[in-house]
């Protein structure tokens, strides 16, 4: 092919890369209401979206139901939930969790909020109405009570479970592991943050 003839064909070409005047005039045509109005679906789309996987990776919100971690939450208090701190570390001693009830099927969505008393490799056991930890007393400044309980263990907790406990020491006030044990860390969904509603009571935990 000669350089005229090559030069003739992308010139040919590039007529061919223009738009359709008929589809510019289709949709100059569109009324300006239903412009707008596709771009505020596209953009709760987007909205929603980005919400939707916020709710599922990094937080949602909790509301407390029951009596099993009073004096520090009250019933019908809101929580923020960290989701995404056990994604990159892992729970640690003192901890306000929320776990899925272990024994809930997976079709069920039981879930309970406690305090983290027990890592693994801990020797945890209650006696004389307190807790003791690795032998030691564990200072609890969040009760209220004693542990009126029957006393428990010592357990050594295994390796990838903690031992969870209501702040609600009075008899039978808390489910906890003391009744189901030490619980799996697949079971931990996040840690409570905050205490967000109602207003008067917003602090962090």
């Amino acid at each position: 092919m000669s350089r005229l003839d090559t030069d003739q064909k992308l010139e040919e070409n590039s007529t061919g890369l223009g738009a359709d005047p008929q589809l510019n005039a289709a949709a100059d045509k569109r009324p300006s209401w239903l412009v707008e109005l596709m771009d505020w679906i596209k953009t709760f789309a987007i909205a929603f979206a980005v919400v939707l996987l916020l709710h599922f990776f990094v937080f949602n919100l909790s509301k407390v139901e029951g009596h099993s971690m009073e004096p520090t939450l009250t019933e019908h208090e809101w929580l923020f939930v960290n989701k995404i701190i056990y994604i990159v570390g892992k729970p640690k001693f003192g901890d306000v969790v929320i776990l899925r009830e272990p024994g809930s099927g997976t079709g069920e969505k039981k879930y309970l909020v406690k305090r983290i008393v027990g890592l693994p490799g801990d020797r945890i056991e209650v006696h004389d109405q307190r807790l003791y930890r690795n032998g030691e007393l564990v200072d609890e400044p969040y009760t209220d009570s004693l542990i009126e309980d029957m006393s428990y263990g010592p357990e050594i907790i295994n390796e990838g479970h903690y031992f969870v406990m209501g702040d609600n020491r009075h008899a039978r006030a808390s489910l906890d592991s003391r009744s189901f044990h030490a619980v799996p860390e697949e079971l931990i969904q996040g840690r409570a943050e905050f205490i967000l509603w109602p207003y008067n009571e917003i602090r962090a935990l």
